[in-house]
This record gives structure tokens, sequence and C-alpha cells, in this order.
């Protein structure tokens, strides 16, 4: 059999025509044969004369005949016909098709040999490539090679070694399929779908080609659409294939058309859903019965969405989920809830939801009580959506919930909010504090919202969070008491004072060690805003251990213990200010002073003022240092002068006072940055004149506050001034009085300047500079009291005002 097969296949240059016609068992008689197409009739018919013709070639002629303008002829005669009429030729056609198929039973009887194991390539290919044209010739033929039971021998072709056997065994299933749903149920029986399916993977342009044209022609049965979704990974696949780029445009419109198809299977498009190809389930959503709409957003409630999908959805179908929140059943309510809570976690799409009106249902639905109430789990849905909304950031002061034009941030709204924390479980508690965080990260809505707290006194309710067991509740409140605590800082120091276990829990949450969270922030930043100078609550925080460990979480941050991310600024800045409380109340405190002894302050806030980039720590920092060294002067040890003995009042040359070494300059004392918290010992003095040229004011403020203590009252002025100048100080604050950038930066300098101008070679050598004269000049004229006053001692030190009788009186 194969030399038989073998024989016909040896000349590439006979067309496939002849090649077919080789394999025929039976000789074609002329009979057969057309006379104009020459080839074997189908539908013969006969003309007037006798003569028989393929139908649709003698009607061809016919026509050609009349487009010419000329009568009928035979073909073969050449001689006029007066009628045109056709007879069929039922007796021929009859005996054509039984010659048919008995040349056609045996050659797919010859392909049915070749399709087995160990057939040549050559001869595989073309015995599928028979098969295919005995199809094409005649859709019954389509039904001869199904019951031959050639299909599944040619989907056996699909695991074949040979690229080209596999590609012409997909284009003949193709064919074979076309038309046909007997046939396409038999290609998909067993596991032929997912082979398929695996083409589509396949490196080979070719082979995808056709495995998605064959896919494409089963996915026209409807039985079949479900049985190609259920192959894994075949929908992912062909959504790749639809929206690809570097395919050609052959593919990309089988692949999306495949998908059309596919749409017919609701299973099939909640997995293009979940691929990211929305639309069909949008569709279904928006014009679907009652039951699909409700299983379309029940599902759309379960997808997890990229923020660009979230748009789409948004904009699509945000209006018809609105609308089934207002007027639909409870079931139906509640699908539409968890689809708008996917939708509203993106910014951009819960804008487009606020105008689509979803504010006021949602907010109905949060307080609405008695019968028509949602189950409180739903309540938990509808608080999380306006969490999500209050996120955007939308300006909610000019959005009406109702005709009495009241808002989100409307006072008895807000009340409302903060009664329904009080009295729900912790999940809902959590989404409604996320809702007030919101609120208040926000400029435009702070003040209606701490204005609300402050009026309904819920401030001692929410502290109690604080100590939630639940973290996400601990977290939300945590963030909104930060939030509040810059405008109602002394409402919230005396509500911690007033109760026991918020304050050491604040404590418990900065103490961990597992890095360093955003609650850690939070709990340290909400600390940071209390009032500095309430001692009471100061000495409540050194009872609870926070300041030991404030430092130790300072030191390890510094030493790279502790490692940096994305809240170590915000956390490190709150440490710092809660750890310069102390310096507040060293006044008249051993106890204080000797807490800051232990834990070297001064040191430790020189290190931090050297932290560049963090403007709030290096202001802090300064803020401490001018503290501490304000106490200098107190704690500096003076040196005991032994009294003069008999002899050294005989002889007066013996009295002369002992010469004591390392004594401090500005403080006459021994001194230490640690004991007695000396800029000069500390070397701090270079480390805050650097902090003057800073681009951030508060630095500058803090950090000249924290060097005039240099020059004071009680230490000696002129060698202030003088450590001053060495450490180049004395440029730099002339500079900000010649800026006059605030009004608190220029009463600064004009008192440090008078002060550095009562050194005469300092005050001889600035004298000349025209800019000084003016600065002072200005404040001289400009200035409130106090400022003028300085002013003028400073203008008489560089001879710019005659120094008789002061224009004002004198002032400490």
């Amino acid at each position: 059999m194969a030399e038989n097969w073998d024989g016909n296949l040896d000349s590439g240059s006979r067309s496939d025509e002849s090649y077919h016609d080789s394999l025929r068992v039976e000789p074609i008689y002329e009979a057969f044969l057309c006379p104009l197409t020459k080839e074997v009739m189908r539908n013969p018919v006969t003309i007037e004369n006798g003569q028989t013709f393929e139908r649709e070639a003698i009607e061809k002629w016919f026509k050609e005949c009349r487009d010419s303008g000329k009568r009928p002829t035979c073909p073969l005669t050449q001689k006029e016909l007066k009628s045109t009429d056709l007879n069929p030729s039922l007796a021929l056609r009859n005996t054509i098709e039984e010659w048919t198929k008995r040349n056609v039973a045996v050659q797919l009887d010859k392909a049915c040999r070749i399709l087995s194991p160990g057939s040549p390539e050559v001869d595989v290919l073309q015995a599928l490539n028979h098969i295919a044209h005995i199809c094409q010739k005649s859709r019954s033929n389509k039904h001869v090679v199904r019951n031959a039971e050639l299909i599944p021998m040619i989907a056996e072709m699909l695991k074949h070694g040979s690229r080209k056997v596999r590609i012409k065994a997909l284009e003949t299933l193709r064919i074979v399929a076309e038309g046909d749903d007997d046939n396409k149920d038999v290609i998909a029986a067993g596991d032929t779908i997912r082979t398929i399916v695996k083409f589509l993977s396949r490196e080979h342009s070719q082979e995808r080609e056709e495995a998605v044209s064959l896919l494409y022609e089963l996915s026209k049965s409807e039985l079949l659409c479900e049985k190609i979704g259920g192959v894994g990974g075949a929908i992912l696949i062909l959504v790749g294939m639809a929206s690809s780029k570097s395919e050609n445009i052959s593919t990309v419109e089988k692949a999306d058309k495949t998908l059309q198809n596919l749409e017919k299977c609701e299973k099939n498009v909640r997995q293009m859903a979940e691929n990211g190809r929305l639309q069909p389930l949008l569709t279904l959503l928006l014009e679907g019965s009652a039951d699909t709409q409700l299983s379309m957003a029940s599902y759309l409630g379960e997808l997890v969405l990229s923020n660009d999908v979230k748009v789409f959805v948004a904009e699509t179908a945000g209006s018809a989920l609105v609308d089934v929140m207002k007027s639909g059943s409870k079931q139906a309510r509640e699908a539409a809830l968890k689809a708008l809570n996917q939708i509203s976690s993106y910014e951009a799409s819960a804008k487009i939801l606020i105008q689509a009106g979803i504010l006021p249902p949602l907010v109905k639905d949060l307080f609405t009580v008695g019968i028509n109430q949602l189950p409180m789990r739903l309540k938990e849905v509808s608080a999380t959506v306006l969490a999500n909304i209050v996120s955007s950031g939308a300006d909610f002061e000019s959005i009406p919930l109702d005709q009495d034009h009241r808002t989100l941030v409307s006072e008895d709204i807000v009340h409302n909010l903060l009664h329904l924390i009080s009295n729900t479980g912790p999940a809902i508690e959590c989404k409604l504090l996320q809702i007030l965080v919101g609120l208040t990260s926000s400029s435009t809505t702070f003040m209606n919202i701490v204005a609300a707290i402050k009026s309904s006194g819920a401030t001692i309710s929410l502290i109690q969070f604080v100590e939630a067991p639940q973290r996400d509740v601990r977290m939300a409140s945590l963030k909104l008491l930060h939030n509040i605590s810059p405008d109602m800082g002394q409402e919230l120091a005396d509500a911690f004072r007033g109760t026991a276990g918020q304050l050491s829990s604040l404590i418990n949450v900065i103490a961990e060690n597992n890095g360093i969270s955003e609650e850690q922030a939070d709990a340290v930043g909400l600390l940071a805003n209390l009032p500095e100078r309430d001692s009471d609550l100061t000495r409540r925080l050194l009872d609870e251990g926070a300041f030991k460990i404030v430092v130790s979480k300072v030191v390890s941050i510094r030493q790279g213990i502790t490692r940096g991310g994305r809240f170590v600024t915000p956390f490190l800045e709150g440490l710092a200010k809660v750890l310069s409380r102390l310096t507040y109340i060293l006044e008249g405190e051993p106890e204080i002073i000797a807490l800051a002894r232990e834990y070297n302050l001064a040191a430790l806030f020189t290190d931090l003022l050297q932290m560049n980039g963090l403007d709030n720590v290096q202001t802090v920092s300064a803020q401490a240092l001018q503290n501490l060294s304000k106490q200098s002067r107190h704690l500096t040890r003076i040196p005991v002068v032994p009294e003069s003995g008999f002899c050294c009042t005989i002889f007066p040359c013996l009295g002369n006072p002992p010469v004591i070494n390392g004594l401090c300059r500005v403080h006459h004392g021994f001194c230490s940055v640690k004991d007695s918290f000396c800029l000069l010992e500390g070397r701090a003095v270079e480390k805050l004149v650097a902090c003057l040229d800073h681009a951030n004011v508060k630095v500058i403020e803090a950090a000249l506050s924290a060097l005039c203590t240099l020059f004071d009252d009680g230490v000696d002025i002129e060698q202030g001034v003088s450590v001053l100048d060495e450490a180049d100080g004395i440029k730099p604050i002339l500079e900000i009085l010649r800026e006059n950038r605030t009004e608190t930066l220029k009463q600064q300098a004009v008192w440090a300047v008078e002060r550095i101008l009562r050194k005469e070679e300092i005050a001889y050598e600035i004298s000349g500079d025209q800019n000084v004269g003016t600065a002072l000049v200005d404040a001289f004229r400009h200035g409130d009291y106090r400022t003028r006053q300085i002013a003028e001692r400073a203008l008489k030190h560089v001879d710019k005002l005659p120094n008789f009788s002061g224009i004002f009186p004198k002032v400490g």
C-alpha cells in the first residue's frame, strides 16, 4: 500500500487536483465530465439539444451570451438554442454519486491506513491534505469521514513530531468541523480540546494561528463553549491573544471572535472578567435577566480588579449599581454593595461613583434603623465603601446628602457617626473610624470634624479604642487621634490623664520591636502633639517608663540596629519631640535633671541636630538644646577658692587668686555636656551655626534661639560672643537680620545682634556695614515696643544714635 501512495507523490509539479484524481480506483468516464469545466459533475443538467453540463457552468455560459447581446448557443455545437431550459439528469447524477462514494470510500480507507504511527511524514501530509480536499468537495463527505472514524486519527496527528504535520492536522480538523456540529462533537471528545489549547502557547505563529482558527470554529457550537472554557488557561490565553500587539491581525481577530462565542456561557464570562475582559460581564450586568444581573454583580464583588479596570467599571456600571442600592431587594443591594466595595477602593473610580450619586444611599443605609435597616454585616460593607469614598479627597462640604442640604461633614451627621462607632461591633467600628480618618486627613474638612468631635464630647470614648484588641481598630483609632491632635492636644492630654490604661497602651505600641510600623508612627506622633509644657502628663509618661523606651528607640535608629522603612521619618520625628518634653520641665526639678543626665540628652539632641533632611527633628533638637543650655549656668560647678591665710595679710603679693584650669569660658565653672548640658563642651555650637543657613525658617528660629543662650543674662556675654565668633556664627546672624524673613526671626536677630555689638571690637568692625545699620533702623522704626528698645541700644553700639539719655526707659 505504501508503494501505491509513493507512486502517486513523486511528482511535485502535478497539481493537487490531478493527484486526487490519481487516487481513484475506478477510471473517470467521459460522460461524468462537464465539457466546460472538465471536472466531474455534481449537478448534471441537459439542454434542448441533448448535451449535458454542470448546472452552474451552463448557467454561467448563458449569462455571458445574454451579457454580450447574443442569443444563447450550445457551447459544443455553437448553434443557437430556442430555449435555455435545463433538465436535471437524475440518472447520471445518481451514477456519478455512486461512483464518487466508491472512490471516496477506497481513498479514505487508504488514508486511514496511512494515519498510523510510523508512516513517513510526506505520506501523512498527503493523506491529511486528501481528507481536507474530500470534505471541501462535498458536505456529505464530512459524514463519511466521521463514519470512517478518521477524526480521532487526525486528532492524534496533533501529537506528531513534525510541525508540518501538526499544522496540517489543525487545518484539516477545522475543515472537517466547518458547518458540521456532529463532527465538532467528535473532535471535542476526549482530550483533544486541551491539546488544541496547548498550541495557543507555541512559539511558532502558524501553529497558534491554526489552533485559534480551529477553536473559533468549535466555539460556534454552544454546547462546546463550556468545554473550551473549562480547559485551564484557555480563556486567559485567548484574552491575551485578543489584546496582543505582536500577533498578526488575523490571529487577534479570531481570538476575539472565539471569546465572543464563548460569552454564551456564564462561567466563561466570569473567567473573562477574572482575566481582565470585563465588558461581557458588564453587559450581562446591565442587560441580562434579573437573576443574571444579580449573579454578575455578586461575582464582580469577588474579583480583584486593577485600578484601570475599576475606573472602567465605575464609568460603565457605576450608576446602575447605585440605582440598585436605592431601590433593589436586599439580596440585590448586598450584591451591589460588594461590587461597589471593589470599585470604590481607587481614588479616580471613587470620584466617578460620587458623581453617580453614591453618597446619599450609603449614608442612609448606615443610619437607617428599624424594619428597613440593613443587617449589620451589610452595614459593615456600606461603611467600607464610604471609607473608600472618603479617602478619594473629594470636596464633601459641597455634596448634599438630602433635601436639607446636609453634608458628610455636617455636625449632626458626624455626631451620628460617632454614636454609631460606640454602639457597633469591632468590624464596623474600624470602618467608621477610617471614615473619620479620611475626613480629618483633608484640610478642607478637618476643622468641621474637630468641631463636631469637641461638641459631641466624644474624646474619651475615642481614646478608649487605643486599647482595642483588634489591631485594625486600634490602628484606625490611633490614626484618627493623631490627625486631630494638632487642634485637640489639650483635650486629648486631659483625657489621657483622666483614664487608666490608654497611655500605657500607647507606650506599648511604641515599644514594639517588629521594625517600624505605621501604627507606631501614629502612636508616637499623637504623643508628640500633646502640649509639651504639660508637666503632669510628662510625669505620667515618666511613671510609665516612656522616656526610657523612646531613648532606646532613638539610639537604635541612629546606630542602624532598627532599619528604616517608609515610617522611620515620622517615627523619629515623634520620638524626638516626645523626648524633648523633659527639657521643658527642668527648672527646679532635680529628678528630671538627673534623668536628662542619665540619658545624656544634650549629646543625643546634638547628634540628632545633624540629621539633614529631617527638618522637624532638627527643629525639635535645637529647641531641646535651648532648654538644656538655659540650665547650664545653674548646673556648672563653680570652683571653691580657699580663703586667704595669715601670710597673705602680711605679704599681699602672696594673695593673688590661684589660677584654675578647665573652667568654661561662658559659665565660669566646670562644665560638661552630660552634667551641665553645656553647648560649648558638647561641641553643639558649630552644628547650630550650620543650621542658620537652613532653608526651613523653623529650623533657623530654633537654632538661633539655642545660640542666644550663649550670651543670655547670667553668663559671660563677651565670652559667649567670642565663642560664636570663633564658630563663624556672627556673619549668618547678621545675614538673618538683613533678610528680615519673618517677624520672629527679626526679633531674635535684633536681640542677638545687640548682644554681639556689646563687644567693642566687633561693634567697630560692623559699624561700617550699612546693611546692618539699615536693618537696625528698620527694626527701630517698625518693630514692636521691645524690639524697638533693643534696636535702640544696638544702634548706640555702632554710633548710629547718641549715647546719652535713652529714648526708651531701660529694660532688662
